[in-house]
């Protein structure tokens, strides 16, 4: 069975740092492709990072985030991570973190249930 487990959310002041977790197992880790999205209260889903499959894989950030967070993952660990520095208010959400590949039948993906994270000014 697939597991995606969020942990280290919280409540961290302006200006704070966190860092996320997320815990995979029941699948091939090191074959999925990460992302971290997250949504805010009353708002859509917003992508904010993504790293290939491979250990020091390629990132990408949304614009909101670049330059304040780093995604990164252990393979050896299945474990993917986000630190997030410089926090603001409007980074409040709850993130999840999201297993994908592309396969010939379309996209697998697998997603966690989440966590809080909440700044506060």
């Amino acid at each position: 069975e697939v597991h995606l487990v969020e942990s280290g959310g919280g409540l961290v002041q302006l200006g704070g740092s966190l860092r996320l977790s997320c815990a995979a197992s029941g699948f091939t880790f090191s074959s999925y492709a990460m992302s971290w999205v997250r949504q805010a209260p009353g708002k859509g889903p917003e992508w904010v990072s993504r790293i290939n499959s491979e250990d020091g894989g390629r990132t990408s950030y949304a614009d909101s985030v670049k330059g304040r967070f780093t995604i990164s993952r252990d393979n050896a660990k299945n474990t993917l991570y986000l630190q997030m520095n410089s926090m603001k208010p409007e980074d409040t959400a709850v993130y999840y973190c999201n297993a994908h590949m592309f396969t010939t039948d379309g996209v697998r993906d697998y997603w966690g249930q989440g966590t809080q994270v909440t700044v506060s000014s």
